[in-house]
């Protein structure tokens, strides 16, 4: 667990220049690919998997990518090549788009792209008979609150009493709380998007449904945020997209949750939405489909 002071010092990241704000005009199919190949500059004290929940990368994609070995650990001043890009599921005039299967969110607001960043999603299994998985569907905002308390679902105190812990029903503010400083309740019942005290936790299957955001994140988009804002979470494993020079990309993640009978079939689907399957070289395809890095890349024939 994360102490205050240490979470105040990772808010400083070069990572900002790419992922925190993201200002673009209304989109159009050939504006939906955002993000490419940049540096990261290693912050002292930062883990692989913290570059990969900052970055939105898997980390196991950046050590690969890097010739790292993932036993060993990356040190303070390294640089490491990442690429961050991604084909934006679609488009809305204001709201919130949050893809399970890519675990980010999209932040709309008056037909601009206005914030993206990585996330952390429910688990796959549960150890009580409540499905931890991050529901699909339509929301909106109904509270904002600032140093919230926590309120222990239910479900969540069984888990403490199996795993021998002390079973609590409230966790008021404070650098213990898992809900961090900020959270947003939404309209789906046990899910809010929050700040957490576990930033490896982002851009991974580690939460109990809800929607877990970086410090540095959270802090930006819970003031930008408004009551009542409307959203959805969805589940785009696979997502294509022809770039404004007629280049075709494809971005393939895992089917964590075994939502899909077959991820090729569903490539097919989108690229043929796109226009574009005329167009593809099969074979960087069903590379990408099995490889699932999570990244875009040009599969152009």
């Amino acid at each position: 667990m994360y102490s205050r002071s240490i979470l105040r010092q990772q808010n400083i990241v070069t990572l900002s220049i790419f992922l925190s704000i993201l200002i673009l005009p209304s989109l159009s199919k050939a504006d939906m690919i955002i993000g490419g190949e940049t540096v990261y500059t290693v912050n002292k004290g930062e883990t692989i998997e913290l570059v990969g929940a900052r970055t939105g990368v898997n980390w196991w994609k950046i050590t690969k990518d890097n010739n790292i070995d993932s036993k060993k650990r990356i040190k303070s001043g390294q640089q490491l090549k990442v690429n961050t890009r991604k084909i934006v599921p679609f488009a809305v005039e204001s709201g919130i788009i949050i893809n399970i299967p890519e675990r980010t969110l999209y932040y709309f607001k008056n037909n601009q792209l206005i914030r993206s960043f990585p996330v952390g999603m429910g688990q796959l299994t549960s150890k009580t008979k409540v499905s931890w998985k991050t529901p699909i569907g339509k929301f909106k905002v109904i509270a904002k609150e600032k140093n919230p308390t926590w309120y222990v679902p239910p479900s969540i105190q069984e888990e403490m009493e199996i795993e021998g812990k002390e079973v609590i029903t409230s966790m008021p503010p404070g650098p213990d709380n898992p809900l961090g400083r900020y959270a947003l309740k939404t309209s789906m019942q046990g899910i809010m998007i929050h700040e957490t005290i576990k930033p490896t936790s982002v851009n991974r299957y580690r939460s109990h449904g809800c929607i877990r955001v970086l410090p540095e994140n959270m802090e930006k988009f819970f003031e930008e945020v408004e009551l009542n804002v409307s959203g959805e979470l969805i589940y785009m494993p696979v997502k294509a997209a022809v770039s404004d020079k007629g280049r075709v990309f494809l971005e393939v993640h895992k089917d964590f949750y075994s939502r899909l009978r077959n991820l090729k079939e569903e490539a097919k689907s989108q690229l043929e939405k796109a226009g574009a399957l005329d167009r593809v070289d099969w074979k960087k395809a069903e590379k990408m489909l099995e490889e699932r890095s999570g990244i875009a890349e040009d599969v152009t024939l």
